[in-house]
């Protein structure tokens, strides 16, 4: 009896060990909090507006963005053209991922906002509600992925449209491959 319960206790550690996803060693010396957003995000699936599955492996080469917003959120909003004007700038380099917390928001109301706006974002639903697990003040909260997968960093807030463009853009510059 007793080896059966040794057996067992093995078998649902390993198992509960491989449903908690891919185990990653991040290259830069991480807190624990961004620890758990790296492996959090990294092994999230989002869905964009047509339906399809996107996550972190999609954009494989590229510095990404994963940028949490809502269509009411005025700080988020007043960044999008500057971003977006990087995605211009380094189109080989970088992608911006617009994670809609659909907290508020309904899918009608991104796609009304996509058809609105020219902003080249790959226009995402967070249906798994993992901004609930990785933002804990609020948003906006960006998370920013190097060209192999692991986090860079995170930020919450906003230095409005001119500074979240500077450090964007540095990120960039210090990440990108080509």
């Amino acid at each position: 009896m007793q080896n059966f319960k040794i057996i067992f206790f093995i078998t649902a550690l390993s198992a509960l060990m491989l449903a908690c996803g891919e185990t990653r060693n991040n290259p830069r010396d991480l807190s624990d909090e961004n620890q758990m957003i790296d492996k959090t995000v990294w092994n999230a699936t989002f869905t964009d507006l047509d339906g399809n599955q996107v996550t972190v492996a999609d954009f494989e080469g590229k510095v990404v963005l994963f940028d949490f917003w809502e269509t009411w959120c005025g700080p988020c909003l007043q960044v999008f053209p500057t971003i977006d004007s990087l995605q211009n700038e380094y189109p080989d380099d970088f992608v911006v991922v617009a994670v809609n917390l659909n907290n508020s928001d309904t899918i009608e109301d991104v796609q009304a906002f996509r058809d609105k706006n020219e902003y080249d974002f790959v226009y995402t639903v967070d249906t798994e509600k993992v901004g609930d697990e990785i933002i804990k003040l609020g948003i906006p909260f960006k998370v920013y992925f190097d060209p192999a997968g692991y986090l860079i960093q995170t930020e919450l807030g906003s230095a409005g449209p001119e500074g979240d463009y500077r450090k964007a853009k540095e990120i960039i510059k210090q990440n990108k491959t080509s």
